[in-house]
């Protein structure tokens, strides 16, 4: 039941980050937004291992989350700008879909979830599907819609694949695992921002919103982790893929997008696919 609460609580933090994210990348530049973001989100890390003065681990045990970090990123980037030119009530859905990857391999490396969270997972991971089933409105246009499609999935595997490295390094200590993914990501980050000639002078207005998204995305990441040593990857990385949920309610409640019935009830089927993974 830890691990599940653990979980959900990363989701909510990554889906409303989402959201923030998905809000300031429609105005500033995307490279920007990422690299002031994660770069706050590193230094409350290396704050929080210089108090806990614990030694980093082997080099060979942070590999998995050094890698986690660039297939992160980079995932992150491409939601980001999915969000940025498509339906956020849309996009968040799909992405989430990337579960599939880190629920196979927990299963092909030994996870047993009880039979009740099989039908749980099933349950939310149609509800993610389901929710996505919605045509574009608004300011949208049909090609625009039809790229934030195809960058979801793309980010999908990508969130999928960091699901797997970082609980690969948690196992040896949470919080390196966490700066050795982060610093990589905003080492790319800065290389990419350096050669493309991206000027941060505009990001200096929204330097409060950054810092929460940072912040929100450090949590989900530290909650996700510990929650990954507490559970079964199969059924914490479904969990934490609900995240969602915040994201398409924000978007109606703040942007007013519009969540049809098809949304509604795979919303429901998510909700109740929690419910099952937690009763097990």
């Amino acid at each position: 039941m830890l691990a599940i609460a653990l979980a959900l609580g990363s989701s909510l933090c990554w889906g409303v980050a989402d959201f923030v994210g998905g809000v300031q990348s429609r105005k500033l530049p995307l490279v920007g937004v990422l690299l002031v973001s994660q770069a706050i989100g590193l230094v409350g890390l290396l704050v929080l291992v210089a108090v806990r003065g614990t030694a980093p681990p082997e080099l060979s045990r942070l590999l998995p989350a050094i890698g986690a970090g660039l297939g992160g990123i980079a995932a992150l980037a491409l939601f980001y700008r999915a969000l940025a030119i498509g339906t956020m009530s849309i996009v968040a859905p799909i992405s989430a879909t990337g579960v599939v990857v880190p629920v196979v391999v927990g299963i092909a490396i030994g996870d047993r979830p009880a039979a009740i969270q099989v039908v749980g997972i099933v349950a939310a991971t149609i509800g993610v599907v389901l929710a996505s089933r919605e045509h574009s409105e608004g300011d949208v246009t049909p090609a625009d819609s039809s790229r934030s499609v195809i960058l979801a999935l793309c980010a999908a595997v990508g969130f999928g694949t960091f699901f797997v490295g970082l609980r690969a390094s948690a196992r040896a200590d949470v919080a390196w695992a966490l700066v050795a993914a982060r610093a990589t990501g905003v080492l790319a980050l800065a290389a990419v921002a350096w050669i493309s000639h991206v000027h941060l002078s505009r990001v200096r207005q929204a330097l409060g919103p950054l810092a929460v998204m940072g912040i929100l995305d450090l949590g989900a990441n530290g909650l996700y982790a510990i929650a990954s040593r507490h559970g079964p990857l199969s059924v914490v990385a479904v969990a934490a893929s609900l995240y969602p949920l915040a994201t398409v309610l924000l978007a109606r409640v703040v942007l007013g997008e519009r969540v049809r019935r098809v949304q509604e009830v795979g919303i429901a089927a998510a909700l109740t696919g929690v419910v099952l993974i937690a009763a097990g």
